[in-house]
């Protein structure tokens, strides 16, 4: 019985855990887009996967979040 008590705990803030990451992707993200230099091409789609990640992160889909914020900043690092 404590086992299974302690996997839902775990399972329950897990989820918790990794939602406080995006914020700070979003907040990072923001950050280099003020200091790039970027052609209009390269603004546009790193703002696009910058917006689809907080959507997604408000939705409670923190894990796809994620993914499209990290591809977001791969492409400001590919950009610059």
């Amino acid at each position: 019985m404590r086992y299974l008590a302690v996997v839902l705990f775990t399972v329950f803030f897990a989820g918790n855990a990794l939602s406080g990451q995006c914020p700070s992707l979003v907040k990072q993200i923001d950050h280099q887009l003020q200091s790039a230099q970027l052609d209009i091409k390269a603004e546009a789609k790193v703002k696009e996967l910058r917006d689809r990640g907080e959507s997604l992160h408000n939705q409670g889909k923190h894990s796809e979040a994620e993914i499209a914020l990290r591809k977001a900043i791969d492409e400001l690092d590919a950009a610059l």
